[in-house]
């Protein structure tokens, strides 16, 4: 019995769906201070935040905020495919909020 038990959990975790892959957003965000600064970015988002652009900033604003920033706006929502070709145009930014 506590074998075919253990059979039953172990198929079960082999045949269970992958976990989700990763959800991620650009984003353009501002922070005023003397200057005015601006900067484009990369963040991983939640899977809760992954349905819409408000649901993405929602979630990121108040990371941003934490360190001075305000964001401007999320310019779209994309998976782990997406990561490469966005890397250089964010810089100091790619995944750090």
């Amino acid at each position: 019995m506590m074998t075919r038990i253990a059979l039953t959990l172990a198929l079960m975790l082999a045949t269970a769906a992958p976990a989700a892959a990763g959800c991620f957003a650009d984003y353009k965000a501002k922070r005023e201070g003397g200057s005015l600064k601006l900067h484009y970015g990369v963040a991983e988002l939640p899977d809760r935040a992954c349905s819409s652009k408000r649901d993405a900033a929602d979630a990121l604003a108040p990371r941003l905020a934490g360190e001075g920033w305000t964001l401007l706006n999320v310019l779209s929502i994309f998976g782990p495919d997406g990561l490469e070709q966005r890397k250089d145009s964010a810089g100091q930014f790619f995944l750090r909020y």
